[in-house]
């Protein structure tokens, strides 16, 4: 089960009595809805744009699963969709009315192929969850246990495989007459859509990216991933443990079970920073139906589950580390080098003058974050950006769809929970941290890239933009300081440190001369940072676990 764009076009045009009614359907809809938005489109008045953005997502929403999966990407997209219409998208609905629960039951007798009995105690008569590509029913194995049981939607991929070629034909067609502003072709990012519905409709590459998701989480106890019960799933069917959780964004039902809402946040969050920026590998739907809040808390962590793991996605590399340098350049108020960082993601052709972005760079970025980073707000930002790209030549490249709407979704589920969420209060500390205490030769390659300029002059005030981001909400500044100072004496002691240490000597040499002035600098910050009062809570902590918050 792949997606295939020429294979499924020659499918289908070897049988007109399927595409030529769908495609009336479909026409039908959006001729309907276009002469609506050409009316009404221009209009100024908020009201009649509101319902505009309502009519937009109930047609898609009716046209089936494809067009709801097209509506929710293109919530992830401010280049493409006006940003008063934007806030409706995606608010598509996770609660579809279910099909029928015979012709479920008929589909899990076909795939699992044994008596039902045999393998569960209890199975109820209707899904207690319905989406856009299957339902879920919770039922009790035959060893006892409770589990999720996924069970996708008949004819799912005859559906899908239909709708995804005329959706492409209508759009290669109709692109060049919408106003739209692409830095790629409508069909290419057609193709990535239907490259990831196809793999989200293929259970048994769900069932591996659960276990493969699982594996980053191991040893992490803030974070729950459910176990695959490989005995009940199939292709069409895939059952997981049961995580009996409360729904994050039912902040009342948090508080009347003692979960600090605030706990919660932070885990999903962080997790999420993780996923992006350290392992390459995310979820890339958390929305609140995908994950749960659990009892407990390890420290100032909440514990969270995260379910359905049908959209994942991975990012390469070199793309993760620009994505870290270019956090780090936003620290440092650096707008060079942070349009050379969108330009070596694809935001910006390769023959952009660069000259031009930064100061408008600097406008939205810079004007947001002022002098506080609990100013940002991503959405805000993006909204901005919405407005920029249609007089710049910014450009959402393909694969950063499902990044934007993982960082989205994330920040509206935290806002939800605190209105005054700011995502960069936990997204800054963390790249702070992580640029100064790991041991990964490409993040240690990237220090020396941040603190030593092109003349290997050392940035002082760099490592102290990244200290003061480090601690600046922590009321124990030595709780974040200690693994700074360890991880710096590491560093310059060990094998690992060498390109560090080289860099240190060329600073302090300057045309055959003794240049002190910069090293001068550095031991006043030192000494001015890490006082022995500031980081003695991090060294008791560190041996003393009763410390531990």
């Amino acid at each position: 089960m792949r997606y295939d764009f020429k294979r499924d076009l020659l499918w289908l045009f070897l049988r007109p009595w399927v595409w030529i009614p769908r495609i009336v359907e479909i026409l039908s809809s959006l001729i309907f809805l276009t002469i609506n938005l050409i009316l009404q489109g221009s209009s100024n008045d908020a009201e009649i744009q509101r319902k505009l953005a309502k009519k937009l997502l109930n047609t898609l929403t009716s046209l089936g699963p494809c067009f709801i999966k097209i509506g929710q990407a293109l919530s992830t997209r401010p280049d493409l969709v006006r940003k008063d219409w934007l806030e409706e998208l995606t608010n598509l609905q996770d609660n579809l009315p279910p099909f029928e629960h015979e012709k479920a039951i008929s589909i899990l007798k076909e795939e699992i192929e044994t008596d039902l009995n045999k393998i569960f105690k209890y199975f109820p008569n209707k899904p207690i969850a319905s989406a856009s590509l299957g339902q879920v029913y919770k039922a009790k194995s035959i060893n006892g246990d409770w589990v999720a049981v996924k069970i996708q939607r008949p004819n799912l991929e005859f559906i899908i495989k239909r709708d995804i070629v005329i959706i492409k034909i209508l759009a290669v067609i109709g692109g060049p007459l919408l106003p739209l502003n692409l830095g790629v072709g409508l069909g290419e990012i057609i193709d990535e859509f239907g490259k990831s519905l196809f793999e989200e409709i293929d259970y048994k590459k769900e069932a591996e990216n659960a276990e493969n998701f699982a594996k980053l989480f191991d040893q992490n106890p803030t974070v729950t991933i459910p176990k695959v019960e490989h005995q009940i799933s199939s292709k069409r069917i895939i059952s997981t443990s049961w995580i009996d959780g409360i729904k994050v964004k039912e902040k009342v039902k948090l508080l009347e079970n003692d979960i600090n809402p605030t706990s919660i946040i932070r885990t999903g969050v962080i997790s999420g920073i993780k996923q992006l920026l350290e392992f390459g590998y995310f979820h890339a739907d958390p929305h609140p139906g995908n994950m749960f809040a659990l009892k407990g808390n390890t420290g100032e962590m909440g514990h969270l589950a995260y379910v359905d793991f049908g959209m994942m996605d991975s990012i390469s590399n070199s793309d993760r580390i620009t994505l870290t340098e270019a956090i780090v350049n936003l620290i440092n108020d650096d707008f060079d080098l942070l349009a050379k960082n969108f330009q070596q993601l694809g935001f910006l052709k390769a023959e952009q003058d660069l000259r031009i972005i930064a100061p408008v760079l600097k406008e939205v970025l810079g004007g947001a974050l002022k002098k506080n980073v609990g100013s940002f707000n991503f959405k805000e930002i993006t909204n901005q950006f919405s407005e920029l790209m249609f007089n710049y030549p910014f450009r959402v490249p393909a694969r950063f769809a499902l990044i934007i709407r993982a960082v989205v979704s994330q920040e509206g589920l935290a806002l939800s929970l605190d209105s005054d969420f700011q995502i960069v209060n936990l997204a800054y500390p963390y790249v702070a941290k992580r640029l100064l205490t790991s041991d990964d030769n490409e993040i240690i390659n990237l220090l020396s890239r941040v603190i030593f300029d092109k003349e290997n002059n050392l940035r002082v005030d760099r490592i102290e933009n990244l200290l003061d981001i480090l601690i600046e909400d922590s009321k124990v500044p030595g709780k974040e300081l200690f693994p700074v100072a360890e991880a710096g004496l590491k560093l310059l002691a060990g094998k690992k440190g060498a390109l560090i240490r080289k860099n240190l000597l060329m600073s302090l040499v300057k045309d055959e001369k003794l240049n002190t002035k910069e090293m001068k600098e550095l031991l006043k910050l030192i000494k001015t940072k890490f006082k022995p009062a500031t980081i003695g809570y991090g060294i008791i902590k560190n041996l003393n676990p009763i410390f531990s918050t």
